[in-house]
């Protein structure tokens, strides 16, 4: 198939499937979602996914649709049934099916919905253009939950001035991006925002951290301003689709390209984890 799409025990193509009208994701946003790509028909770092996203489902006190081995199985079911090396595997589980009310319903499990589509390998050697715009989402940033309209339209932002990622900042200090994670290369240190409520515990900047220990590079998880972000070495944006993208402009403007043999040294890093992950090392 050239892609394929899932809810509650129902597949087919992602444009021929349909979702019921009283799904509480529709109403209110009202559900958590995961994501991650497949190459060669293995899910990478299904387990750091599976795990998040069972935590934030028991954070919010929404009932899975089905277990952790389950939702593996099924995943990789999925993938294998759609033409492509690489695929983007996006999957969300809302409150379930209930007539409008804010008040959530008690009994029942949730609603599973998956989608599965080739993509393209980004290319980490091309530098990308950061916008910045104020944060002004609420204070649940660590969950992952399907209410992502400040994300949308700080996304938006940054495609309408030519560029790849927007920065959010709340004040001065730097907190994450629309979609990413945000690091700093800065004297040989790595720098990053800490674990709070924040940003989104991602796993791609969890990896690129363990790739930093591994180089023996200092890391400081410390909380850093916009004018620490224009005066970085570097400025790595970090996902699970994306892996670890490089910085070329922040605002219409240079910044870092100082230890570019850094970068390419952790990007191969997780590159080689990535192939190991999925036995082609």
């Amino acid at each position: 198939m050239r892609d394929i799409g899932y809810y509650n025990g129902k597949t087919g193509p992602i444009d021929e499937m349909t979702v019921p009208m009283n799904d509480r994701a529709l109403y209110f946003g009202d559900g958590i979602y995961d994501a991650t790509f497949g190459l060669d028909g293995k899910v990478f770092l299904l387990e750091d996914h599976v795990e998040r996203f069972y935590g934030n489902l028991e954070r919010v006190g929404i009932v899975p649709y089905c277990t952790r081995q389950e939702l593996g199985e099924l995943l990789g079911r999925l993938l294998g049934q759609v033409d492509g090396e690489l695929c983007f595997l996006y999957w969300q589980t809302s409150r379930g099916v209930a007539p409008r009310n804010h008040a959530f319903p008690r009994e029942g499990k949730g609603s599973l919905y998956i989608t599965v589509k080739p993509v393209e390998f980004p290319d980490l050697k091309k530098r990308i253009g950061l916008s910045s715009t104020e944060d002004t989402r609420f204070l649940h940033c660590d969950i992952k939950t399907l209410n992502l309209l400040p994300a949308v339209m700080a996304a938006q932002k940054a495609q309408e001035e030519g560029c790849q990622e927007c920065v959010f900042h709340r004040g001065e200090v730097v907190t994450e991006c629309s979609h990413s994670n945000i690091s700093i290369l800065k004297d040989g240190v790595l720098r990053t925002h800490p674990l709070d409520r924040y940003i989104l515990p991602g796993i791609a900047r969890k990896h690129l951290l363990m790739a930093a220990v591994r180089r023996n590079i200092p890391i400081d998880e410390r909380p850093f301003t916009m004018d620490e972000l224009r005066q970085a070495d570097e400025v790595l944006v970090t996902s699970s689709s994306k892996l670890c993208l490089v910085a070329g402009q922040l605002e219409g403007r240079p910044v870092g390209g100082r230890v570019p043999e850094l970068v390419e040294a952790l990007q191969g890093d997780l590159l080689e984890e990535l192939y190991r992950y999925v036995g082609r090392l």
